[in-house]
C-alpha cells in the first residue's frame, strides 16, 4: 500500500487509476502525449461528489428547505472546502506537476489540490464503486457539517433590515401569501415588500422561516 492509500485508508485494486488521479495536465504536457492527464477523472468525480453529499444532507437534513439545501451544498463542495480536505491528506506532495508548475507553487494552488481531489473521488469510484467513493468522502464531510453547525444562524430579515435602514423613509413588511398541509405538517409561504414591491419571496414549516427564505432571497436578488 502506497503512502497515500494508508491516508485514504483506501487500497486500490488497479493502481493505474490512482496515477491518472494524480496526474496534471501540466506534467502530461511536459512529458508527452502518451500520458494521460486527470481532467476527465475530475469531471466524473465532481458529479460523484455532487450525489454523495445531496443524498446525505437530503436524508439528514429533511427540515431544511430546498435553498437552505443548496446553499448547505455549495458550502460543502466548493474549492475552498476541497482544498482544505486535499490539505488534510497532504495531497499536493502525490501529485505530479510540470517542473515549472511545481517550482510555481502548484503543489500547493487551491484549483490543482481541489481538482485532483475530484479526481481522486473518481478514481476510488471507478476502482471500488459508489460506497467505497461514498465512504472515503463522508471521512471529510460529517466532520465539516458539525463545523458548520456550531456557526450562529444567519438572520436574514436582520440583515435586510439593516440594509434597508441606510436609505430613510424606505419601507419593508413582511406578507403571509399561503398556509397550507395538516396541522402537523404546515407549510407556509412568505413575502417581504420594498414600498409595497415584492422582493422576495420564501416557504416554510413555520411562518418564521418563511419570512426568513424570503429576506434570503431578497438579500440573494439586491447582490447580498
Amino acid at each position: 500500500m502506497t503512502d497515500l492509500e494508508s491516508k485514504i485508508g483506501y487500497k486500490f485494486k488497479d493502481s493505474s487509476l490512482l496515477q491518472v488521479a494524480l496526474t496534471h495536465s501540466s506534467y502530461s504536457y511536459e512529458m508527452g502525449k502518451n500520458i494521460v492527464c486527470n481532467e476527465r477523472m475530475e469531471f466524473l468525480g465532481d458529479s460523484v461528489l455532487s450525489l454523495i453529499v445531496t443524498s446525505f444532507i437530503f436524508l439528514n437534513f429533511s427540515h431544511f428547505p430546498e435553498g437552505d439545501l443548496t446553499q448547505l451544498r455549495a458550502s460543502l463542495v466548493c474549492e475552498k472546502s476541497l482544498y482544505k480536505f486535499a490539505k488534510q491528506i497532504d495531497l499536493g506532495a502525490f501529485i505530479k506537476l510540470s517542473k515549472g508548475e511545481r517550482h510555481g507553487g502548484g503543489a500547493d494552488r487551491p484549483s490543482i489540490l481541489s481538482d485532483a481531489f475530484e479526481a481522486l473521488i473518481a478514481a476510488i469510484f471507478l476502482d471500488g464503486g459508489y460506497d467505497k467513493a461514498s465512504d472515503f468522502v463522508m471521512t471529510f464531510i460529517v466532520p465539516e457539517i458539525k463545523n458548520i453547525k456550531k456557526k450562529p444562524t444567519k438572520d436574514y430579515k436582520t440583515t435586510l433590515q439593516e440594509i434597508v435602514q441606510k436609505n430613510p423613509g424606505e419601507k419593508l413588511e413582511y406578507r403571509m401569501v399561503s398556509e397550507s398541509g395538516p396541522d402537523h405538517d404546515k407549510h407556509f409561504v412568505a413575502e417581504v415588500l420594498l414600498n409595497s414591491n415584492t422582493i422576495g419571496r420564501g416557504g416554510g414549516r413555520s411562518k418564521k422561516e418563511a419570512e426568513q427564505q424570503a429576506a434570503r432571497e431578497a438579500l440573494e436578488l439586491m447582490g447580498y
